[in-house]
């Protein structure tokens, strides 16, 4: 962990660093080819644990790597919930993207779509769209409240295409929804440094409303019950550190407000915290128990509305602050309204828009592009035409164990064959290795991201066709990637935590925290 000398100086640094760097930031698609050498030019698409750790690990000499990201940083995603309650300042989660010692160009954009045939890549700008500054900073004051992801796909930036010879898809995913009316406007998601900002900001409004004379008390409890979607890591750490920072801090300042205050967890399934053994998640409920936060499984979500249910005897009152809060609907058996001061939405991915559709038409590629699993030197018929596959349920891009890309035939009478795009990887949160369950966590990410940096640095960067089992990927084929679990932890609130070890160990409390 950085000193507090060393966190407070960041910014400085930061800024410093852009200046330095400065003469690259308008670098043009020929200044990138007058700079390419001999070298092979790897794009990787998204700055998240996969694209930014796979970016500072390839070898300059033999690469030039190109980042292409709409966000100019990385996020530590594991302190974004202590962010959000002011346990830890904004900036301790974010790393510039752009430093002096870069040894990747950065070009902030967004893939748009990619040609597989021509090995070229549409960027779309966001540098000057006209919501870029709600995008990056000053997001508490912005007057645009939807997601950031929403904003990013808004988009409209000039496109440009830029040539690639190995392309990596790592653009991540965006909070899953269902399709639940409301969820995607109203609800706080925990994807982004700017979500936290928005959900710190929004829990000192719904205080300083209550602790309004003209505030109804009835309407005091509504502002001061947070709700929080889906039991699994994020929900339960958010829960915790939300529960210590209105024990810490607002009680002492608001101490009248809090006899009303409400932490409730909503998960559809019978149980939390699924990827814990039982002993742990037991040790979660009677931890958050005696902490007071409910926890109310089985439970649907209807819908998620802006404006808090009519309050008895509130009168005008109740109508200056009906927008200050939501209304979660809830499906149980008999359908209920719950007047909430925020939601907070944390239940699992779904696919990035590019993914989704940037990645769904069917193309013919050169029989130079295409490899067939049984037999790496095999190639297809030219004239065959393809699709990205992708997972059934969750709309993931689907890798072999080398993390290439792998294709359907576009005409679904066919039988379908075993083929992977030459030179084109996918991994991170949008990705899913065939025949596995790995979870879609920063440590899968991570650990793609080395293993994949490690082979393409070890192999040989040119040859001719009959090497391909070499160019295509270094000696990539000779292992695959193999997950090692270093065992997953959540924080549970007031210096508590549950750890299961990959060995099968189990340890909770402090010792755990």
């Amino acid at each position: 962990m950085a000193s507090p000398r060393a966190i407070t100086k960041r910014p400085l640094l930061a800024i410093a660093s852009r200046l330095v760097a400065g003469q690259r930031r308008s670098i043009t698609i020929k200044q990138l080819e007058a700079a390419k050498n001999d070298r092979e030019r790897v794009v990787i698409l998204g700055s998240g644990w996969a694209g930014y750790n796979l970016a500072r690990s390839l070898n300059p000499k033999k690469f030039q790597t190109v980042l292409v990201s709409p966000r100019s940083y990385f996020v530590f995603t594991p302190l974004l919930a202590s962010t959000s309650v002011g346990t830890l300042e904004f900036r301790t989660a974010l790393e510039p993207v752009r430093t002096r010692r870069s040894k990747y160009e950065y070009i902030q954009g967004r893939a748009d779509a990619v040609d597989f045939g021509k090995k070229e890549i549409m960027v779309r700008e966001t540098v000057r769209d006209p919501n870029q500054g709600l995008l990056t900073s000053r997001a508490g004051e912005a007057k645009d409240e939807r997601p950031l992801e929403m904003r990013i796909e808004a988009s409209q930036g000039e496109l440009f295409s830029m040539p690639y010879d190995k392309l990596v898809i790592g653009v991540g995913s965006y909070s899953q929804t269902f399709g639940i009316p409301g969820v995607k406007d109203c609800a706080f998601f925990l994807k982004d440094v700017q979500d936290a900002r928005k959900i710190r900001n929004k829990l000192l409004s719904c205080f300083e409303t209550a602790a309004l004379p003209t505030t109804p008390v009835a309407l005091k409890k509504q502002l001061l019950n947070f709700a929080i979607v889906g039991g699994g890591p994020t929900g339960i750490e958010f829960s915790g550190e939300l529960r210590d920072i209105i024990r810490e801090d607002l009680a002492l300042l608001y101490p009248q407000l809090s006899e009303h205050v409400q932490i409730t967890v909503y998960d559809v399934a019978d149980k939390i915290l699924p990827m814990f053994d039982k002993k742990l998640g037991d040790y979660a409920l009677e931890h958050f128990g005696k902490e007071g936060i409910t926890i109310k499984t089985s439970h649907k979500i209807k819908e998620l509305k802006r404006g808090l249910p009519s309050v008895e005897g509130g009168g005008d009152q109740n109508h200056d602050v009906k927008a200050s809060g939501f209304t979660l609907s809830l499906q149980n058996g008999a359908q209920t309204e719950v007047g909430c001061g925020f939601v907070v939405w944390s239940t699992g991915l779904m696919s990035n828009p590019f993914v989704e559709k940037g990645l769904s038409s069917a193309f013919t590629a050169p029989a130079s592009c295409v490899r067939m699993l049984s037999d790496i030197n095999a190639t297809p018929g030219s004239s065959a035409e393809w699709q990205i596959q992708k997972h059934v349920r969750t709309g993931s891009v689907i890798t072999d164990d080398f993390l290439r890309v792998q294709l359907d035939p576009a005409a679904k009478h066919e039988e379908k064959p075993a083929a992977i795009l030459r030179d084109v990887f996918a991994l991170g949160d949008c990705a899913v290795t065939d025949g596995t369950q790995y979870p879609a966590t920063a440590q899968v990410a991570s650990q793609k991201a080395k293993w994949l940096a490690k082979k393409l640095n070890k192999g040989e960067s040119h040859g001719t066709a009959s090497r391909v089992q070499l160019t295509s990927s270094g000696d990539i084929n000779t292992r695959g990637f193999s997950f090692a679990n270093q065992g997953v932890m959540a924080y549970i609130g007031r210096w508590n935590a549950i750890v299961q070890m990959n060995n099968g160990n189990a340890v909770s409390g402090r010792a755990a925290w």
